[in-house]
């Protein structure tokens, strides 16, 4: 299989190896898997990657987010990235996460990319702790994994922009991860799975911190994992932090309001 490295070819064998990892990993269920990918593949997508985001994909430039450009256009895509997407959304790669993250519920993938794709953030960039819009706005299914896949080659913990995990009530970031190059992060994705990356970026003017996003959904899931109804993304506030005031921020899902909510989720 030409898009894994090959250590990781036997992937239902893999997959039930890490499966009690997976569901036992704090503040929610989540793995961190190195080099995963085939490295030459990824360099040619890394190579490919648009220069111009900017212009070509959707800037989000607001007080929780900034400095951040998307492209989930398909006709906009290179070739192997175009190829690469393919096989995240392909039948083989769904059934290693349903065995992985142990989800009863059968996985569908989005072909609309809807919030996902190439993802960039440049020098002063950050992305506030959130969790997820939980609805597909076309399909209507309940999102429940999120995939990032890193492709910063020699990025360094002092350029920022390392991906945090809090716990529930926002006490606490229980992890930090650095995005490295073939660093893939799968985690759940819940009304209260909190993460971001906050910290502004600062690398050299050379560089920016680029990954792919994927998300992957089901007709229904598991009532304990709401708290709410439909929601498009929540931005919470870190303590002790000069996030934006208020205890909820929503963010409208494909456009630019924001407004803030008083409600809490406890």
């Amino acid at each position: 299989m030409k898009f894994l490295n090959k250590n990781f070819k036997e992937l239902e064998t893999f997959a039930k190896s890490k499966n009690k990892e997976y569901i036992n990993s704090s503040p929610f269920p989540h793995i961190v898997i190195d080099n995963f990918f085939n490295e030459n593949m990824l360099n040619d997508i890394l190579s490919e990657f648009p220069k111009n985001l900017d212009n070509i994909g959707y800037q989000y430039k607001t007080k929780v987010e900034q400095k951040k450009f998307t492209l989930n256009d398909s006709k906009l895509l290179s070739e192997n990235t175009s190829n690469f997407i393919n096989f995240l959304n392909s039948q083989i790669f769904l059934d290693f996460l349903q065995t992985l993250t142990g989800i009863n519920e059968k996985l569908q993938s989005d072909p609309y990319l809807q919030g996902g794709g190439l993802h960039e953030l440049r020098n002063d960039g950050y992305l506030n702790v959130h969790a997820d819009f939980n609805i597909h706005p076309t399909l209507k299914l309940d999102r429940r994994l999120n995939i990032l896949i890193y492709l910063n080659k020699n990025w360094e913990d002092e350029f920022g922009g390392n991906l945090q995990l809090w716990n529930q009530d926002m006490t606490k970031c229980e992890k930090k991860i650095i995005p490295i190059f073939n660093r893939m992060v799968i985690f759940s994705t819940t009304d209260f799975s909190y993460h971001g990356n906050p910290d502004k970026i600062n690398c050299p003017k050379d560089q920016s911190r680029k990954s792919i996003a994927m998300y992957y959904y089901s007709n229904g899931r598991p009532a304990h994992e709401r708290k709410l109804g439909a929601h498009s993304t929540i931005f919470r506030k870190r303590p002790e932090s000069d996030d934006p005031d208020g205890n909820i921020e929503f963010k409208k899902l494909f456009g630019k309001i924001y407004y803030r909510s008083k409600k809490k989720i406890n």
